[in-house]
């Protein structure tokens, strides 16, 4: 599918390494389930009805003006190599791209608007920024939820909210998310205590794609578990006041120490990536992403000068499996990924000095 192609060549606009806080914090992203009325949820949906939601979804917001320009996939007529690499991009989770049936994903060509079809509910609204921009994000979706009703019945009930399909969805429907880069922090071993303060503010933290998976690279994702008894201004204005703010102290904190106590030891963890991802003639992703989160580290920090910082935000993206084969233009098993993803990176890395 030629959009996926160009999709996996660029860089998400999320993934820029702009905005607040932008050493720490990677990406914001904010999310609402929303459900049809007069529907049931697809969990008790036969293929004739779901196949409804969806044509009746495609066709409202495909022919609304969203502000922007809007390109719609077919999930289940998709490639699983397409399907992987908007995963991979964070425009569909992975339940999306492994589900059954009609469903499908519009996202927007900046990709920082995704609106799943068919997901877990019937439709799934989504933006992402790069960096700490939660403020201006809600302005953004707050917007578009108010379009979309103009033209949708969604489920919703004077007592619980907006019905999900989930129970922790019920209410406002609002998933609000942080991806945070963590490396001096996992360094100095502290970060349990940040993982149990989350928890107690009945915070998740999860892995880089989110539910089900683990940090790779030095990245998490905090984001809010209850979504009913609270408006969506005070679940993100608890991010933005408390929540953030003290992990991105705490981070800040934990790499100047390092700075003053283990330059050394700081300096060798940037330089022994550095020289393994420039000579290494097999690479895993998990390794990958771990050797990139110290050369990030190390440009925040003014240890590494050598490379532009928006290099090894670029080649966080396309060294994963999916990226890496829309790149080689053909499909390869996991040795073959290894060699590529070595070969491309020593590429990379030569043509940003």
């Amino acid at each position: 599918m030629k959009m996926i192609d160009d999709i996996a060549k660029r860089t998400g606009t999320w993934l820029s390494g702009t905005g607040p806080m932008n050493d720490i914090v990677i990406s914001s992203r904010i999310r609402l389930a929303r459900n049809l009325a007069g529907f049931p949820f697809l969990t008790k949906s036969d293929t004739g009805q779901r196949n409804e939601i969806y044509r009746l979804l495609y066709d409202r917001v495909m022919h609304t003006d969203l502000g922007c320009r809007i390109l719609f996939v077919d999930i289940e007529e998709a490639p699983e190599l397409d399907r992987q690499v908007l995963v991979e991009r964070h425009l569909i989770s992975r339940q999306h791209a492994e589900g059954e049936g009609s469903r499908g994903v519009a996202v927007s060509d900046k990709e920082t608007l995704a609106l799943m079809v068919n997901e877990e509910d019937h439709l799934r609204i989504q933006v992402l920024g790069s960096g700490f921009r939660l403020e201006q994000l809600w302005e953004r979706i707050d917007k578009l939820d108010d379009i979309l009703q103009q033209q949708l019945d969604f489920a919703f009930h004077e007592q619980y909210g907006f019905l999900t399909a989930c129970p922790t969805n019920v209410g406002t429907g609002i998933r609000v998310s942080v991806m945070l880069h963590l490396p001096a922090l996992k360094l100095a071993g502290e970060l349990e205590k940040v993982s149990r303060a989350a928890k107690n503010m009945r915070l998740a933290v999860r892995g880089l794609h989110g539910e089900g998976t683990e940090a790779t690279g030095d990245f998490y994702q905090i984001s809010n578990q209850t979504t009913l008894g609270k408006s969506e201004k005070d679940i993100i204005a608890e991010f933005c006041s408390i929540v953030i703010p003290k992990i991105v102290d705490y981070e800040r904190m934990a790499r100047q120490a390092l700075l003053k106590d283990r330059p050394t030891a700081l300096d060798d963890k940037i330089w022994r990536a550095y020289g393994t991802l420039e000579n290494a003639r097999t690479l895993s992703t998990e390794e990958t992403l771990y050797l990139l989160s110290h050369l990030r580290m190390g440009i925040h920090l003014g240890r590494l000068e050598t490379i532009p910082l928006q290099t090894i935000n670029d080649l966080f993206i396309k060294a994963q499996p999916a990226h890496l084969q829309k790149i080689r233009g053909m499909r390869l098993d996991g040795e073959e990924r290894s060699v590529f993803r070595a070969d491309y990176i020593r590429q990379r890395l030569a043509e940003s000095n």
